[in-house]
């Protein structure tokens, strides 16, 4: 994966909580979500960023996703904060 490097370095918010509430802020830079995510949420996140103008990248599973963010368990999605 090429973006393993610069989520570790970046600020991230890890989850969908997190994530949901930088990008309705206009805060998030960039958000991953995870293709194996639940479709429900993987819709209503894609949503939310085609409306505040945030760029998607789908990355193929919740554990990648999480290994490229450094933590031990799988994530569905993940959002890199504007400095």
């Amino acid at each position: 994966m090429s973006y393993d490097k610069g989520l570790q370095d970046a600020h991230v918010k890890i989850g969908t909580k997190q994530t949901m509430r930088i990008v309705e802020l206009g805060r998030a830079e960039e958000v991953y979500v995870a293709e194996d995510a639940d479709p429900r949420l993987k819709s209503k996140i894609i949503a939310l960023c085609n409306q505040h103008a945030v760029k998607v990248t789908l990355v193929d599973t919740m554990h990648n996703l999480g290994k490229a963010c450094g933590i031990e368990v799988g994530a569905a999605m993940a959002a890199v904060v504007k400095p």
